[in-house]
């Protein structure tokens, strides 16, 4: 046992898994959906395809779990940090000012992150560190609560959330669903369930009003010349919104609410605890689903996707805790460990133009005709991508020996 005024040891559960996330990110590089495509027939490759890729609205594939699990582990890690910092002395208002900065850097980070292949700043908030920074100085002054408070702030966000979208009027008869990229019947519900379709729902109509404050511009051609336009904001093609960040404080509260369980100590009452989580969470947002109170939909993070989500993040970390916390066998997550520690650096790397371009700079100097010619192969993909994630990895290792890790 630690001496009591000693700040928490580290959970090896919580690194390994935020590795495991960020790897399932970082392998999109792979591009396993293309490759899939090759193989119609095979369910195998069907399965791959579909789990690793997004749904297109309703439903959840793993794909679709890295910006939840993300998320989650937010808060896990904040009572770690908080205890830490609470152990060494600092007052409350130096940690307030840094989460403060920590929250105001994840927004803008999110910004420059999706700007990256636009002619101007693309001012816009739902990725997912933009998401996270939205909702982490309110998880901060939460965390400070007693854990039962946790809970009352999670019920109340999540029935206020569901109560916002249920209030708020339906389209008008003659609404153009297929000018907002809504038109297809896959993004259409009836009853209750209608509140929550595709761009014509309250966190849409919030988006047409806020994102419009912001400069906004495409390329564009007049007089033949190539010029940059004005783009006003009609809609997101995938259905996000800036307003998903609410939920998504859900989301951390339900990660916040684990990390205390991990704090509290022993080798298995947190799996116990995770593991009855995980099976409430997955049944309470699937039956919200069926019934059509509120459909399970991770791109606009419907209060039953904080659920049904929250549920696959409580079963994860409680699988990644018993074998590596519970039973003690810890040799396994190093490779995770390696990841989990730069996080944010990863995630920046990985959603760079750094991903497609030093693979190619890599095997343009490598000798053998044969590499030119197997370029054209639908296996190239993952070689290309291969490759990268070993350079990435390595880069991740190298920072790791050295105890350098980029944080905010």
């Amino acid at each position: 046992m630690p001496p009591e005024n000693s700040p928490p040891p580290r959970v090896t559960s919580v690194d390994a898994l935020r590795g495991f996330v960020m790897l399932l990110m970082v392998a999109e590089c792979l591009e396993l959906p293309k490759v899939a495509r090759q193989f119609p027939d095979d369910p195998i490759w069907q399965q791959i395809q579909f789990h690793t890729t997004h749904v297109e609205w309703v439903g959840c594939s793993l794909h679709d779990l890295i910006q939840p699990a993300f998320s989650f582990l937010v808060g896990a890690a904040m009572v770690f940090s908080l205890a830490r910092r609470q152990v060494s002395g600092e007052p409350f208002w130096k940690s307030l000012l840094h989460a403060g900065w920590r929250a105001a850097f994840l927004v803008a980070w999110g910004v420059v992150m999706r700007s990256f292949h636009t002619p101007r700043t693309n001012f816009t908030f739902e990725d997912t560190l933009s998401q996270i920074g939205l909702g982490y100085l309110p998880l901060f002054l939460i965390a400070q609560l007693r854990p039962r408070w946790w809970w009352v702030a999670l019920v109340v966000l999540l029935v206020g959330y569901w109560g916002a979208f249920a209030l708020y009027p339906l389209p008008p008869e003659g609404f153009d669903y297929a000018a907002v990229k809504a038109a297809d019947p896959q993004y259409q519900h009836d009853g209750l369930a209608a509140h929550w379709n595709k761009n014509s729902n309250a966190a849409w109509a919030f988006d047409t009003w806020f994102l419009n404050l912001f400069p906004r511009w495409k390329a564009g051609t007049v007089d033949g010349r190539s010029v940059l336009v004005p783009n006003p904001f009609t809609h997101n093609a995938g259905g996000y919104s800036t307003l998903s960040f609410i939920p998504t404080l859900g989301t951390m509260l339900l990660g916040l609410i684990a990390g205390g369980w991990l704090k509290a100590g022993g080798r298995w009452k947190p799996v116990l605890w995770c593991g009855v989580a995980g099976a409430v969470g997955l049944a309470a947002g699937r039956l919200l689903g069926d019934l059509g109170i509120c459909p399970v939909v991770k791109r606009i993070w419907t209060p039953s996707w904080v659920l049904f989500s929250g549920g696959w993040c409580f079963l994860l970390l409680a699988g990644f805790h018993a074998l590596s916390d519970g039973i003690g066998y810890r040799g396994w997550t190093y490779p995770l460990r390696v990841i989990g520690a730069n996080s944010i650096l990863i995630y920046t790397l990985a959603d760079s133009p750094v991903s497609s371009f030093v693979p190619d700079q890599v095997f343009k100097h490598l000798p053998g005709g044969w590499l030119a010619a197997w370029s054209k192969e639908y296996w190239w993909p993952l070689v290309r991508g291969g490759v990268w994630m070993g350079l990435a990895w390595l880069l991740l290792w190298w920072l790791y020996r050295k105890r350098v890790f980029v944080r905010v």
